[in-house]
């Protein structure tokens, strides 16, 4: 890690409704260009996190700073043109338009770039350019979220936060969004996942951060997680056994 982490969220503390904290103290560190794993159990707090960076919940103390600034508490649009993205696990696309126009979304801040950005990304993800004026709806699930990836591509995010990116997906399309995660970090993106599919988001993030009730409760390298006899106790169950390299 270097002496100014990239990414800095210091002792926050945050909820939903008033004198209930679902996020206490939670710090991590985080460098430019790190995939970073968060996993944990039900209720831990994960989304909370990536949502409370997102501006979507307040933070009651502490603070989060990117690339030395501190954008505690700045608005959504005003994160994204600073350069972070946020796919939500759910509602991630506009269901009635069609993917190009999903990707124009996408661009809304910066309209006089679609073209390049919709290049970039239908390069990426070739099957969104072969099918741009197909309806979002009539997508399937692994669809829906290489779209919802593209989407939030197209305003060429320096950070993007990944809500449960292979919820619901079968195992042929979860392993899929696994390798787009890793295709789009191996471009300089900095990632930070949030995963119920703790074996598989370890087996691939530089690290990890296992959250229980709203702290830190392990973190390491994701292959030291995935050994670590307490973390596959505790949080992991016995397949960790079965996959860890």
């Amino acid at each position: 890690m270097s002496e100014q982490a990239y990414i800095d969220i210091d002792s926050v503390v945050a909820g939903y409704v008033p004198e209930v904290n679902i996020l206490n103290e939670l710090s991590m560190k985080i460098d430019k260009g790190e995939l970073i794993g968060i996993v944990g159990p039900n209720g831990a707090g994960k989304s909370t996190m990536l949502k409370t960076f997102f501006g979507l919940i307040p933070v009651r103390s502490g603070s989060i700073k990117f690339m030395g600034d501190d954008i505690t508490g700045l608005v959504a649009h005003s994160l994204v043109s600073r350069g972070i993205g946020f796919v939500p696990q759910t509602e991630n696309v506009f269901p009635s338009l069609t993917i190009e126009e999903n990707l124009e979304m996408g661009a809304f801040l910066d309209s006089g770039s679609f073209e390049e950005r919709f290049d970039y990304v239908t390069e990426m993800f070739p099957k969104l350019g072969e099918r741009k004026d197909q309806r979002a709806g009539s997508l399937s699930g692994g669809e829906r979220q290489m779209l919802a990836m593209g989407r939030a591509l197209m305003m060429k995010p320096q950070v993007l936060l990944l809500d449960e990116p292979s919820a619901g997906l079968s195992p042929a399309l979860q392993d899929q969004v696994f390798v787009n995660t890793k295709k789009i970090n191996a471009t300089g993106v900095t990632i930070v996942m949030v995963e119920q599919n703790a074996h598989r988001c370890l087996q691939i993030c530089d690290r990890g951060y296992v959250l229980d009730q709203g702290k830190n409760a392990y973190e390491g390298t994701g292959k030291d997680l995935l050994s670590d006899p307490k973390v596959i106790e505790l949080y992991l169950g016995t397949l960790a056994q079965q996959v860890r390299s």
